[in-house]
């Protein structure tokens, strides 16, 4: 099976490519990719070899809400903002344990180096980093919810 910064870079080279559908199959496992929208956004269609509760959690993904879509696109028209996107399809949390606080709030300051959640994907915790410095002027979305590849999880102040 890929691995995680495998499929990673297959999703960048499908992204920045012109095919509009991908399918890999080893050992029965298989993992399609697609492309939704003239914004090729690529997601994880199935993976066929993985455990009940990944496959369900695949199928049962809640389709975006387009009211907290459309209030991201007003937030990104102000050029001073900065999304911090979703690298992968996973699970969104904002602390690293249920006991611990969140890594960062509204108003926060980072850095460029800051890690300011995790998604978690097929049991790996993948924490994600600011990648700008600046402020949290906005989280888009809710601990435990599902994201995908490309979903914008933060604006940044920059």
């Amino acid at each position: 099976m890929l691995k995680i910064q495998e499929i990673r870079e297959l999703i960048k080279l499908i992204d920045n490519s012109t095919i509009d559908k991908f399918t890999y199959e080893h050992d029965g496992s298989k993992i399609e990719l697609r492309k939704r929208t003239q914004e090729a956004e690529t997601v994880v269609q199935s993976v066929t070899a993985a455990p009940p509760a990944v496959q369900e959690r695949v199928q049962q993904a809640p389709a975006p809400v387009q009211q907290e879509e459309v209030k991201a696109e007003q937030k990104q028209e102000d050029t001073n903002l900065h999304k911090i996107t979703s690298p992968m399809v996973g699970t969104f949390y904002s602390a690293s344990s249920p006991e611990a606080g969140p890594y960062v709030q509204v108003g926060s300051k980072v850095q460029s180096q800051s890690v300011v959640c995790i998604v978690e994907a097929m049991k790996l915790f993948n924490e994600i980093e600011a990648e700008v410095s600046g402020e949290i002027v906005e989280i888009l979305v809710e601990n435990g919810q599902l994201v995908e590849y490309g979903q914008p999880l933060f604006l940044v102040k920059a």
